[in-house]
């Protein structure tokens, strides 16, 4: 079952998305995090923090879980 984390805007990137989830801390872990973790958005791998998630997106995180974006 996927966790929704819910946006205020139209879209929110992937290193904000990865806060507002509480998987990292900081914005400031964005860009390490991806490069040390496996991430799936949509089902294709994903690695720019400035990658554009909006409602229904699905994002994977092996370890961490699935989460879908709504707003």
């Amino acid at each position: 079952m996927a966790k929704p984390v819910k946006i205020e805007s139209e879209f929110i990137t992937l290193g904000q998305f990865l806060k507002l989830a509480e998987v990292i801390q900081s914005g400031g872990m964005a860009k390490w995090f991806l490069g040390e973790y496996e991430i799936f958005v949509n089902n294709e791998p994903e690695n720019r923090r400035g990658k554009k998630l909006r409602n229904g997106d699905m994002v994977y995180i092996p370890d961490f879980g699935t989460y879908i974006v709504k707003n």
